[in-house]
């Protein structure tokens, strides 16, 4: 299978210099890409000086996660696809374990295990040992559950379906990706990988995780951690994403059980981080509602029913 490794970038140079090398150095199975997104820094320049290898891709602007690699991967002939956040440091047979998984030809995407690069004995929030889903749509990993994020002693080396693939280091079949016309552009970044993820098993594909492969991810590189951005991104996709691909009856209660609990958190992240945070919750619904009949447009025929591996997660772990 022709591999190729796609590192989105947007003046990043820094995470380059530190972690290209490893990408470089232990994957001699694939081609790698450089997707720049119109980036002001130096790191076109530094790419060409130090890494004539690796192939650049030059966007003429900054369409985010989503447009960024809708665009770049026009321009990349593989099989697979790897979509790799620059902050990630891989490490030696990372990609054997993944490529295996792909001669199940049912399998569409797949996911290594993903620790935290500064502590590395412990799971890193954006994917821990695999994404799942609650019965209200909040994304959780095995491993990880909100903010609360397990040391890693083996208990998830398994290899297994799971309902999302992280996308800071996301594993993909080309013809599966433009199946779906890749990414939803409008989610601009944050969980339009679990949208892509949730289309393909409405259309019979499934998702994988392996714990024979790790990489590290520093998280947050690319976006800040506490950013009132990022609020705003994941409460409006996230909304989003339901409206798209949850089956009737169960997006009325859904959405209306959300809209109690997102009040309450509007004044929880409104405490916790800030005003800003309390704002970016109250603009992500304004924008959510504001594009609710382009959203409508994009829903499935087919909505798959079994999309949750547990219920009321949030109650379970707050109260």
């Amino acid at each position: 299978m022709k591999t190729a490794i796609a590192i989105l970038n947007w003046n990043g140079r820094h995470w380059l210099e530190q972690f290209l090398p490893s990408v470089v150095q232990y994957s001699g199975e694939a081609k790698i890409y450089v997707i720049d997104n119109d980036s002001t820094d130096d790191s076109i320049d530094f790419l060409t000086r130090n890494f004539p290898d690796v192939k650049i891709i030059r966007n003429p602007t900054n369409a985010g996660f989503a447009g960024g690699y809708n665009e770049g991967l026009q321009h990349v002939e593989a099989d697979i696809y790897c979509l790799l956040n620059s902050d990630v440091e891989v490490t030696e047979n990372w990609l054997q374990p993944v490529l295996e998984l792909f001669k199940n030809h049912e399998i569409a995407a797949v996911q290594p295990k993903i620790r935290d690069y500064n502590r590395r004995d412990y799971f890193e929030f954006a994917g821990a040992g695999g994404g799942l889903i609650d019965n209200l749509g909040y994304p959780y990993c095995r491993g990880r559950i909100f903010e609360q994020i397990e040391k890693d002693y083996g208990q998830y080396d398994d290899e297994t379906e799971i309902f999302w693939a992280s996308g800071c280091c996301f594993f993909i079949r080309s013809e599966a990706f433009w199946a779906q016309n890749g990414f939803d552009e409008r989610f601009f970044a944050h969980q339009e990988e679990i949208d892509l993820c949730w289309r393909l098993k409405n259309t019979g594909w499934k998702i994988y995780y392996t714990g024979k492969s790790t990489v590290y991810h520093v998280g947050g590189g690319t976006l800040q951690k506490q950013s009132a951005r990022k609020t705003f991104l994941n409460i409006r996709n996230n909304f989003s994403m339901l409206l798209k691909n949850l089956p009737f009856p169960q997006l009325l209660y859904v959405i209306f059980f959300r809209l109690i609990l997102d009040a309450a958190s509007a004044f929880y992240f409104g405490f916790k981080l800030g005003f800003p945070h309390f704002l970016a919750v109250l603009k992500a619904h304004f924008s959510f509602y504001q594009h609710i009949p382009g959203t409508l447009k994009r829903r499935q025929k087919k909505q798959e029913k079994n999309y949750y591996q547990t219920k009321w997660l949030i109650f379970k772990h707050f109260l």
